[in-house]
């Protein structure tokens, strides 16, 4: 079978993919809302969870869609690039089921929304996903994105996908590294998303380092800093694996303060331990696009 052939199928790209995808998610949710005999608070969050489930992959995948055209060029990855936009109203569609539960909860069971479910901060990161989402999926489509310069437009798209795609990782590294309940799925999404924003670094990296090579056509390669920066990596990903251990301490030493307490209580993802471990990738590729004297 010719893979670049089936990939350019019609039915498999624009808005047939969108449907192929939307529909059947929206699908589930009805079911999912016809099937529950007793509805309370925790059967809605349930049905918050699911169709968050059913979103997240949509999400990665658009995030991770330029930087797998940097990498790994071929049919498949140039597939995924064109439909960046559809993959990313996909997870619209899934996050605009969320909403709908997440106002049934707040309106018909708030008490046990404000008793089981409500935190401040997590309200914040969640009005300001909502508001990144809708601004990103009104501005995917032309007779609207034609008003916009092509920086604003830039900076609104590439700003939200790193806020949601940010909101989505720390959700499933607390499923893992702090609640006591995971499921095998949460492991899987949580290093999907550490995987998708390791490629975007990588993409980076492999960019730089052509322009260093087109800047310094004879400079010296540096075998050392470069081993050095995979040594890194390596390092980074086993101390991503190993988050349990380490997080109680990263607790004890960063919350408490007076002057972290506006951040404690306001600011998004503070104090980010979900990313450290790509931080300190990001690091590192810094210092393998670097290796050039």
């Amino acid at each position: 079978m010719d893979l670049a052939k089936t990939l350019k199928s019609p039915r498999l790209n624009g808005w047939p993919l969108f449907w192929l995808i939307a529909g059947p998610t929206s699908l589930v949710m009805i079911v999912g809302t016809l099937r529950t005999a007793s509805w309370d608070g925790p059967a809605v969050s349930s049905m918050i969870q699911l169709s968050v489930r059913f979103s997240v992959p949509w999400l990665f995948l658009a995030f991770a869609a330029s930087s797998l055209q940097v990498l790994y060029p071929g049919p498949a990855a140039l597939w995924v690039s064109r439909n960046r936009k559809y993959f990313g109203l996909c997870f619209a569609a899934g996050m605009a089921w969320q909403g709908f539960f997440i106002l049934w909860l707040v309106t018909v069971y708030s008490d046990y929304y404000i008793n089981e479910v409500y935190a401040l901060r997590d309200a914040i990161e969640g009005v300001v996903g909502y508001a990144f989402l809708a601004a990103m999926t009104v501005t995917s489509f032309m007779p609207v994105r034609k008003r916009m310069t092509p920086k604003a437009w830039k900076l609104l798209h590439k700003s939200g996908i790193y806020f949601l795609w940010a909101y989505a990782a720390s959700t499933y590294w607390w499923a893992l590294y702090y609640y006591q309940n995971p499921v095998p799925l949460d492991y899987v999404y949580y290093w999907a998303g550490f995987v998708a924003a390791a490629l975007r670094i990588a993409a980076w990296t492999r960019k730089r380092n052509k322009k260093e090579r087109k800047a310094k056509p004879h400079g010296e390669s540096r075998p050392a800093l470069k081993l050095l920066g995979f040594a890194i990596i390596g390092a980074a990903v086993v101390f991503a694996a190993l988050a349990k251990s380490w997080y109680p301490i990263a607790e004890e030493l960063l919350y408490g303060y007076s002057f972290t307490r506006w951040p404690e209580l306001y600011l998004p993802y503070w104090p980010f331990e979900p990313y450290f471990a790509l931080f300190i990738i990001a690091a590192a590729g810094f210092l393998i696009a670097k290796a050039r004297a």
